[in-house]
């Protein structure tokens, strides 16, 4: 103990030495105070310091910094909005005059943390207030941009800039999600109805003109049809008069009444009738004078014919 007391100052040397030197945490920027005055700043290493009269006030986190928040808004109609987000933050630079609102502003990062979560809390809400309900979903990006512009400005004034705000979950009161489920579902039975009918639509048009094509094809194919038909029987008529000119002229040569060919034309009509005929009744003469008034017709249609 004596030898303790013979070198006390020693051991105060010591100590003193030692207490000049101060580490500064890298991401941290230490704030040093004089008799309770603000004196300077250190930066991240090892630093200097007066001992016994310097002092470390406090050691500000240059990092990003987030915190989780949970609050309530009302909207303009009336209905409850439940948000669920994550707040960003971090000091705006590593400048003195920074540092200092850092250090100073608040009392302790408690107060700072409650300031900044109530001041985030106040904007959204005033936002949301201007809004109806079912437009809150749809202006999630809008909501972050008004928060960041209006809580930007005092951030800046307390040495904290806003980096990101993520809304990550918006809710509403178990009525309103209900109603909120009618309406789409009532929308997309009012959608599926409309495409239906659209589809109905399409279907009988298409229908309708495919009908109408085969109505045309058919009504060509007739066309085509009976135009062959009727040069069938053209032809067939023209074979007829060539043969029976033949035949006049044979039997003119053989001296031969030419009427012979009237009446086989005649006979061959009636032969037709019986084989051919499909429950049709055809009364005809078939007497000798029915006959012979027959072929009288058939003499003075061949002369108008002739003079014609």
């Amino acid at each position: 103990m004596e030898y303790l007391k013979e070198y006390w100052w020693v051991i105060i040397l010591v100590f003193a030495f030692l207490g000049c030197f101060v580490t500064i945490n890298q991401g941290f920027i230490g704030v040093v105070t004089m008799f309770g005055k603000y004196r300077r700043i250190l930066r991240p290493g090892l630093n200097f310091k007066i001992p016994f009269l310097e002092q470390i006030f406090k050691k500000v986190s240059i990092q990003n910094r987030s915190v989780e928040l949970e609050f309530q808004a009302v909207t303009v109609d009336q209905a409850n909005v439940y948000f669920k987000s994550m707040l960003l933050y971090s000091v705006i630079n590593v400048d003195e005059e920074t540092i200092k609102n850092v250090a100073f502003k608040f009392i302790s990062d408690k107060d700072f943390m409650q300031a900044l979560i109530r001041t985030v809390e106040g904007s959204i809400r005033a936002f949301v207030a201007t809004k109806k309900q079912a437009e809150v979903l749809n202006v999630r990006r809008d909501i972050v941009e008004n928060v960041k512009e209006q809580v930007d400005v005092s951030l800046e004034a307390w040495g904290y800039h806003l980096q990101d705000l993520q809304i990550n979950d918006i809710t509403f009161d178990e009525a309103i999600i209900t109603s909120m489920s009618k309406v789409v579902a009532s929308n997309n039975l009012k959608a599926a109805a409309e495409n239906e009918g659209q589809a109905l639509l399409i279907t009988k048009t298409k229908a309708a003109e495919a009908e109408g094509n085969a109505i045309k094809i058919a009504a060509e194919a007739e066309r085509q049809a009976a135009q062959l038909r009727g040069q069938g029987v053209a032809l067939f008529r023209e074979e007829v008069a060539k043969g029976m000119s033949q035949a006049a002229e044979q039997m003119k040569q053989a001296n031969l009444d030419t009427n012979v060919i009237l009446f086989s034309m005649w006979t061959e009509a009636i032969k037709n009738f019986a084989e051919y005929g499909k429950g049709n009744v055809i009364f005809l003469d078939g007497s000798s004078e029915g006959m012979e008034k027959t072929m009288r017709q058939i003499m003075a249609m061949q002369q108008m014919g002739g003079k014609s």
